[in-house]
């Protein structure tokens, strides 16, 4: 039998071992991010995730204290530990925090 179908057998998951799953999980993504980064051009920080992206187009919305943002990415791929496909098409955000967008620079050929 494997690990996980031990586990199965053994009883509740303990917060440790809960723990040191989703320790092991960051630290696959963060593998992942550093190796896909180069195929992007734009990093983009909400409040609730991180992006990469080829495209990005952002409006604001209302004024003053109701404006929120729209933000349209295109060939991206999403930091999210829970998500099983990170690579996405397009991305629709709507937010009402404030967006950070960077141009990632060029790569040297």
């Amino acid at each position: 039998m494997g690990r996980h179908e031990d586990r199965a057998t053994d009883g509740p998951v303990s917060a440790e071992d809960l723990e040191r799953y989703e320790t092991e999980i960051e630290l696959q993504l963060y593998q992942e991010y550093r190796a896909v980064l180069p195929m992007f051009r734009y990093v983009v920080e909400t409040e609730r995730r991180f992006y990469l992206a080829n495209d990005v187009q952002m409006e604001a919305h209302g004024d003053g204290p109701r404006t929120y943002f729209e933000i349209r990415l295109s060939d991206a791929w999403v930091w999210d530990m829970y998500r099983p496909a990170r690579f996405v098409s397009t991305v629709r955000v709507v937010t009402f925090k404030d967006v950070n967008v960077e141009e990632l620079p060029e790569k040297e050929l």
